[in-house]
């Protein structure tokens, strides 16, 4: 067999697979080019049982690109709260927004005009463009390197640029030409379901008997990463301020991390610092106030993609000062019962199920703050 047929005919079986064995997800019902995107950008980094809820939801409260190009930022960050990597959200809104006012409310069609979207990289303008129309563009995520360096058995470390260029180059070798949306989909969900990172189900791979990987006999090992730095870990203090019955609140700055949503204030602790010091000068430095702590309250612990926080948090109460946005984009004091009206991130969120278990002991808390002269 030539190596042109030996391409040709792993696409070949692996579309006969995937249109016998595949799931029926709900971005796989539709043409509709906005939807095949709001699924690509919910599907990076997020697995499809967590993406299915969400994807409903979003599209009921944002049925059209117009929707959600008109929606608020806030909207769009509360509809996609708990969902995580929050930049995705961000994005998507701007690319919705460009579409709307740049492009008639139709997505792009070709590279180049969808490349220049926010949050278009080249796996999601590949994907996009295939799944939504044919074109003829090879999507690379992990699902397909694992799956491409396990054919080829490919040894080197993926994450080297040279490496990953000659994965692209394979995975659109492979590409057959007019069926592009339906093979991206079928490898990815290859890499999903049967060419896993442990335990492959090679009895179950219609592309065993191509897979040089498989008759070295550890498909496993492959594919090859450089070794991860250890994840640096931080120490975090917040306050639950609280004035004549209300909470303060903060908006993290738009560009960076978590930007955009809403938490209790709080500072990085610093060497020789102690807790409840840091807790003090966080408020101090984002709100511009200053409170006196009451009781340490709970800790809560997150890891992030490239580091992990620890959070311990006060009960503290308004001292002085006239509470203005410094080291925030906003700020609110609302009551308990308004939380739900605001997109928090994941350790927030935590917490405010936190206040809502206590709400017993809480409303004494305030109680005996507004008896205080």
């Amino acid at each position: 067999m030539s190596r042109m047929d030996f391409k040709t005919q792993i696409a070949a079986d692996l579309l006969t697979w995937y249109r016998k064995y595949k799931r029926d997800l709900p971005w796989r019902q539709t043409d509709d080019p906005y939807r095949i995107l709001l699924s690509e950008f919910m599907l990076q980094q997020t697995q499809v049982d967590t993406v299915i809820p969400y994807y409903h939801r979003f599209l009921d409260r944002f049925p059209t690109v117009y929707d959600l190009a008109n929606a608020s930022q806030d909207d769009v960050l509360k509809a996609w709260e708990g969902l995580g990597y929050y930049a995705r959200a961000r994005n998507l809104h701007k690319a919705a927004h460009s579409i709307a006012t740049d492009f008639g409310g139709t997505v792009p069609d070709t590279y180049d005009e969808l490349k220049s979207l926010p949050g278009f990289g080249p796996y999601t303008t590949a994907a996009v463009l295939s799944i939504a129309y044919d074109r003829d563009h090879a999507v690379l995520d992990g699902n397909v390197i694992r799956v491409v360096t396990r054919l080829f058995d490919i040894g080197d470390d993926v994450t080297q640029t040279r490496v990953k260029n000659q994965l692209w180059n394979l995975a659109q070798a492979l590409l057959p030409k007019g069926e592009a949306g339906t093979y991206n989909q079928a490898i990815m969900e290859l890499g999903a379901m049967v060419c896993t990172t442990k335990n492959p189900a090679c009895d179950q791979c219609p592309v065993q008997k191509y897979c040089a990987a498989y008759r070295a006999g550890d498909p496993q090992r492959l594919p090859v990463k450089a070794k991860k730095k250890p994840r640096p870990h931080h120490t975090l203090c917040a306050g639950i301020v609280w004035h004549n019955g209300r909470v303060l609140i903060t908006q993290r700055p738009q560009n960076g991390l978590l930007g955009g949503l809403w938490e209790f204030p709080a500072g990085t602790q610093r060497d020789g610092e102690s807790l409840q010091d840091t807790c003090v000068r966080g408020i101090r430095e984002i709100a511009g106030i200053d409170v006196e702590i009451n009781d340490r309250y709970r800790t809560v612990k997150h890891a992030f993609t490239h580091f992990s926080i620890t959070l311990h948090t006060f009960q503290c109460h308004y001292v002085k000062g006239r509470a203005r946005p410094l080291l925030c984009d906003n700020l609110a004091w609302v009551l308990r019962a308004d939380f739900d009206a605001y997109a928090f991130s994941r350790t927030s969120r935590k917490l405010i199920e936190y206040l809502q278990q206590d709400e017993p002991d809480l409303f004494a808390f305030e109680h005996n703050l507004r008896e205080v002269p």
